[in-house]
């Protein structure tokens, strides 16, 4: 168990580590209501510990990756919630490109789950715009990929 007292080095290896098993059983097919539960708590383990040690980057990606694992899971408000910390964090700290492209798609997304779509289809459209001047091919290729995933009716 991690205490106040734990080290720098310390609270950076379980927040990746955490952050990289939530990419595991996302990726996993066939993943059981367990498995789901345990994805959550490890998603809000690697923003803690992300929280004790990290910079405003780190934060934003972690609750990015919350409220895509809430949206995964038909948790709209949680997403949304989350999806809105990413965003602000963005903006206030000027993370831009991927990261700001990111936080529109969580929101659109979000919204999509909780059956708000007239706000996905306004969230999907700034995602759309922001991510089309992501600067790294691969990333907005990545990105672009990812929105189409998000399912509005």
């Amino acid at each position: 168990m991690m205490t106040q007292s734990s080290t720098p080095e310390e609270h950076r290896k379980f927040a990746v580590s955490c952050f990289n098993q939530v990419w595991n059983l996302l990726d996993k097919p066939d993943r059981t209501p367990e498995e789901n539960i345990e994805m959550i708590h490890l998603a809000h383990a690697s923003r803690y510990h992300w929280g004790q040690i990290g910079t405003p980057l780190n934060f934003a990606r972690g609750d990015w990756q919350i409220s895509r694992i809430y949206a995964l899971l038909g948790f709209g408000v949680m997403s949304f919630k989350y999806a809105k910390f990413c965003l602000n964090l963005c903006e206030k700290h000027n993370l831009g490109d991927f990261d700001l492209a990111f936080a529109y798609e969580a929101l659109a997304r979000a919204s999509a789950v909780s059956g708000d779509i007239a706000n996905a289809r306004g969230y999907l459209e700034m995602a759309e715009m922001t991510g089309h001047s992501i600067a790294k091919d691969d990333d907005r290729e990545y990105f672009l990929k990812e929105l189409r995933s998000i399912n509005i009716i």
